[in-house]
């Protein structure tokens, strides 16, 4: 597992082109596979309760063989994500517009974007020079932040999509503390290190409050 530290995640974000961007963030700091953030409908996000709702997946290689479905089993969702992210989705929509009648939010070329569009982890890994970079390692990032900053096994699992705490806990075990970690204190400050990732490169302000897991995840 590559979980990219503050700093790599700010080279990606910066790294990316604008339309790109956005869809990079919202893996990040929603932690949506890459299939649920193509699928994402103008109508999933809540500007105002400052959530996403995941409805939906878009499954396939190609534009011909790209199907939308449901999300795995027990992955429908509603993330609440951070003022920053509302922000750039606002700016997003604002400069780029939606796809179609359904309002899609991300697409290429006039088609929504698949694992083989040019505006994949290879784009993202090739324009920030980090050589082992993923789009799921996103993922990673966003579940670190979580785990880093006091939350429970079942928030955790339930940001994330997963069925069961059992697929959390042993894909993530070794990031929750354990007795010796709990007599070290997390400082407060470092909250502000992992939120400040969407600021950097985007040029917007710095969280008003630490994450905590009733604002970050169910």
């Amino acid at each position: 597992m590559t979980i990219p530290t503050p700093e790599e995640m700010s080279t990606v974000l910066a790294a990316c082109s604008d339309n790109f961007r956005t869809f990079v963030a919202v893996c990040a700091f929603a932690g949506l596979r890459l299939g649920e953030a193509a699928g994402l409908q103008l109508t999933d996000v809540d500007f105002l309760r400052r959530s996403i709702t995941v409805r939906r997946q878009v499954q396939g290689q190609t534009r011909e063989a790209l199907q939308v479905c449901p999300p795995k089993h027990g992955s429908e969702r509603v993330v609440y994500i951070p003022q920053e992210l509302v922000t750039m989705l606002s700016e997003h929509v604002r400069r780029h517009g939606t796809l179609s009648p359904e309002r899609w939010l991300f697409s290429a070329a006039g088609h929504l974007w698949n694992r083989n569009s040019s505006a994949t982890s290879g784009a993202a890994r090739d324009m920030s020079g980090l050589a082992d970079f993923t789009l799921h390692d996103c993922r990673h990032f966003f579940a670190s932040g979580l785990i880093a900053s006091g939350c429970d096994v079942v928030t955790v699992q339930r940001a994330l999509g997963h069925s069961s705490p059992t697929i959390t806990l042993s894909v993530y075990t070794h990031l929750w503390p354990n007795a010796e970690d709990r007599t070290r204190v997390w400082r407060p400050d470092s909250w502000r290190r992992f939120w400040t990732v969407l600021r950097t490169p985007c040029g917007l302000r710095p969280p008003s409050e630490p994450l905590t897991c009733r604002n970050a995840g169910i």
